[in-house]
């Protein structure tokens, strides 16, 4: 017998199909399992007369379709997910070698695990390949109520065999519908099952007779579509039956109750909630954490007891691209060997480069593309913002803040070209995933073999037209717990605010020259970590809108805007920078010039939001309430927009819990002897509590050599800053460097990725008056939050403020170790980047008395 050739057990169907191949995964489409066992019983029977190895893979809850001595039993759970599953059968493969029989559970099985269509089919693409590859033969029931005709369409696109089987009375009959690389002239006909034979039914009396006992073709919906028919069914059914559907629904959009977050969200999203979100999903499977999180907040707040946010919370408009389609993504395209490689930490980082690289490529199924039009039909020409919603995102523990990204819209055009415009925003937000930050995030989180889809939430962006401009009156990041305070009397129970006006982005990212309004809602119109005279130079000067004719996000002078009708009062936001008027006037009397006519100059100081309305109080309750829910401190994304009666709507587009630490004891800070032996001292401005911190190194980027550099080289810098952070990851070590670490914008400081600088206990932003460098108190943005989540200690170092003492000569006189770390480092930099061992050097802080001290301990009494 030819090698290459496999029996199915049954002689006559061996002949009507020319016989089964090494290589043949074989699909039996049938009503019952009783069904199938019918055909399984002589296929194990000759792979056994032929010592063929067994292999029986184990996922479903029905009775066992094989046994005995001789088979090897693989029990695997496809609760854990897609992934975890699919990595695990490719590995069981792989090791089982080649030349196996399979036999598989009910595929239905995975429907009832994933709630997918979409996954089922993704499971069968990467599967049924690698089992050919190792020249197995597979046996799978696909059972005919529990799948669309779709989902057979995809799965008789990738098998090698597809077999139709139908018992009618005591007669059984197969019909080939697909037999990969053979025919003939009867092939494709049903055939009477009769012992060894196989009886073509060639006639069309007898072939009718045959579809009549089938009944009448019905077009069968999908295993979703059927679960939300069956939740809405059950809204007017019994308590006991909503209770079921709302666990099934929550199952399938949350993500499965083995998690804090997971069981929040279940306890306050009802089933009229999930409903909702079911019927504005694309494609199928979870919404992601940054969804649940809106989702969650949003009806803490609307629950509320005493009514105090219904009436000012702004509605959202939301729909979710399900993860599910993320995976379907990668496996349509041909990519999952590259996602498998993911699996092996040696490759974890190459792979998802690889990835990186290969996202912003692939293409959509059609069924995704079709109804992300419907949807776009939805919003019109409103604008958009497509934002991640992985899995891990905003997670307690988590927050993965700014590792990924989203984009806004203008939403501009035909509908094809909004549509590609969509979809490239989608595609971009895939590859995020796989960036170098957010995956040596993962790495440093411990979550690397830990499953992560990407989610996508898709929403209406708040805000209003101001001529071809959009935005909304103000935005912002707030957080319930303002453990980090610059001034003692802060209350940080009451939170803070970091607020700008116009689009959020300025509030979460260091990248420009600006400054967001940091509020302490405790006494909201305390200003009092600025001298008012340079409050102007700490305030926000361009605001970030849509430029609805340009088709782009653009950034335009705030005092443009000045003569703007907004629909609502300047004064909420703006006021005269009287500190400017007034030494104006003084340089143009100084100037013999007149003093009077000029226009005074504003200030984004907000001081009629926070003064003269309900603002502050709703966001400091609203904190109070999601904190309270949480069991644990919040960070809040938010929007605000003034109504016509001067009342605020607030938007809550985000939350998370905001990985704290708490101010620890107070921490004595020690008297200083000798002031050479001082690094830094300063009165507040630091943030990570009380602490006394011994530090064995000092990595100082000079601000001088490093204001010398062009901007390729200040890259270089922070690269090569990275490379020490990685040498010196198991020792305590203070990164200090002049303006803003963190930013994008190299002429403000050192663009590190917070991957750079990631094992760093301390850092310190200095000034530096020569290249115009200064610290950004940036509570609350992206960057900050990464370093709260760490626990990284910040200070900041403004040596023109009385009661500052600051000496980098202390690091600059010691050897530079930076070549003993980094041999292959380019000597140049060797000027730029000090690295400095020490064996006394101490960091010492006291949130109550607000002092900050880093000096050696020789020099302390």
């Amino acid at each position: 017998m030819d090698p290459a050739r496999v029996s199915t057990g049954i002689g006559g169907l061996d002949a009507a199909i020319d016989g089964l191949r090494i290589g043949d995964n074989v699909v039996w489409h049938c009503e019952d399992l009783d069904d199938f066992a019918r055909m399984l019983e002589p296929y194990v029977a000759g792979a056994r007369r032929e010592r063929r190895r067994l292999v029986y893979v184990r996922f479903a809850d029905h009775l066992p379709l094989v046994g005995g001595d001789d088979v090897q039993v693989h029990r695997l759970d496809p609760a854990e997910g897609f992934e975890p599953f699919a990595i695990a059968v490719h590995d069981l493969v792989e090791e089982t070698g080649r030349e196996a029989f399979y036999v598989f559970d009910s595929l239905a099985a995975l429907l009832e695990a994933w709630h997918s269509d979409l996954l089922l089919t993704s499971f069968f693409k990467v599967t049924c390949p690698f089992l050919y590859e190792l020249d197995t033969v597979a046996y799978f029931p696909l059972l005919r109520d529990e799948v669309s005709a779709a989902t057979v369409a995809g799965i008789r696109e990738t098998t090698q065999v597809l077999f139709d089987l139908q018992v009618v009375g005591d007669e059984t009959y197969v019909h080939p519908l697909k037999v990969d690389g053979r025919s003939s002239a009867t092939m494709f006909f049903p055939h009477l099952i009769a012992g060894e034979r196989a009886i073509p039914v060639t006639s069309s009396a007898a072939s009718a007779r045959l579809a009549a006992t089938r009944g009448r073709m019905r077009r069968r919906p999908d295993h979703w579509t059927r679960l939300v028919d069956d939740a809405f069914d059950a809204l007017d059914g019994s308590i006991a039956e909503q209770r079921d559907a709302h666990a099934l629904l929550a199952d399938a959009l949350l993500g499965r109750d083995d998690g804090r977050m997971a069981g929040l969200a279940r306890r306050h999203l009802s089933l009229d909630d999930l409903l909702v979100v079911a019927t504005r999903l694309v494609g199928t499977g979870h919404i992601g954490g940054k969804a649940v999180g809106m989702l969650t907040a949003r009806a803490i707040l609307a629950d509320d007891i005493d009514g105090r946010f219904v009436d000012h919370l702004e509605p959202h408009d939301s729909f979710h691209l399900g993860a599910d389609v993320f995976y379907h993504y990668l496996v349509s395209n041909g990519w999952w060997g590259h996602r498998l490689a993911q699996s092996h930490p040696g490759t974890f980082l190459s792979a998802g480069a690889t990835l990186h690289e290969l996202m912003p490529t692939g293409r959509f199924p059609a069924s995704v593309r079709e109804q992300l039009l419907d949807m776009l039909g939805h919003f019109g020409q409103a604008p958009i913002i497509v934002r991640s919603s992985s899995l891990l995102e905003d997670n307690f523990g988590n927050a993965f803040a700014g590792k990924y990204d989203s984009f806004f819209l203008t939403n501009q055009g035909a509908p094809e070209e909004r549509l590609e415009a969509l979809l490239d925003a989608v595609r971009a937000v895939y590859a995020s995933a796989m960036s170098e930050e957010a995956l040596r995030y993962r790495l440093s989180r411990n979550l690397a073999e830990v499953d992560e889809q990407m989610a996508i939430l898709i929403q209406r962006v708040s805000g209003d037209h101001h001529g071809q401009l959009f935005f909304p009156h103000a935005a912002g990041v707030a957080n319930s717990s303002n453990l980090y305070t610059w001034d003692a009397t802060v209350d940080a129970e009451a939170g803070m605010l970091r607020l700008v006006f116009g689009l959020g982005t300025r509030a979460v990212d260091r990248t420009t020259s600006d400054h967001a309004r940091i509020v302490a809602l405790a006494d909201p119109l305390n200003a009092r970590m600025f001298d008012p005279e340079d409050l102007s130079a700490f305030s926000q000067r361009r605001v970030d809108v849509l430029d609805l004719a340009a088709g782009r996000q653009a950034a335009v002078p705030l005092a443009d805007l000045a003569a703007t009708d907004v629909g609502a009062d300047w004064s909420l936001f703006t006021s005269p920078d009287t500190a400017v008027l007034r030494r104006l006037g003084e340089r143009d009397r100084e100037r013999g010039r007149p003093t009077s006519g000029r226009a005074a100059p504003v200030v984004a100081d907000f001081r009629g939001l926070l003064g003269e309305t309900a603002f502050p109080a709703l966001m400091r309750d609203a904190l109070a309430t999601l904190a309270a829910a949480y069991d644990y401190p919040v960070d809040v994304e938010f929007t605000v927009n003034m109504t016509s009666a001067g009342e605020p709507r607030i938007g809550i587009v985000q939350c998370r819990p905001l990985q704290t630490r708490g101010p620890g004891q107070s921490v004595a800070i020690p008297e200083v002897a000798d002031d050479s032996g001082v690094l830094f001292a300063a009165p507040g401005e630091f943030m990570g509590g009380n602490v006394n911190l011994p530090i064995d190194w000092v990595v100082m980027v000079r601000a001088t050599p490093y204001l010398g550099l062009g901007s390729p080289q200040r890259h270089g810098v922070a690269r090569l800053v990275g490379e020490v952070n990685r040498r010196l990851k198991d020792d305590s070590f203070l990164l200090l460097g002049p303006g803003r670490w963190g930013t994008t914008t190299e002429s403000l400081g050192v663009p590190v990725r917070f991957a750079e600088i990631n094992h760093a206990a301390a850092l310190v932003e200095a000034t530096d008056a020569a290249g115009n460098f200064r610290p950004e108190l940036s509570y609350g943005s992206h960057f900050f939050q990464d370093l709260v989540e760490t626990g990284i200690f910040y200070a900041a170092v403004f040596d023109d403020r009385p009661g500052v003492t600051f000496h980098p000569a202390l690091v600059a006189a010691r050897e530079n170790a930076l070549l003993e770390l980094v041999p292959d480092a380019d000597p140049h930099l060797a000027a730029v980047v000090h690295v400095a061992r020490f064996d006394d050097l101490e960091l010492y802080s006291d949130v109550v008395s607000q002092r900050v001290l880093c000096a050696r301990r020789s020099c302390l009494r």
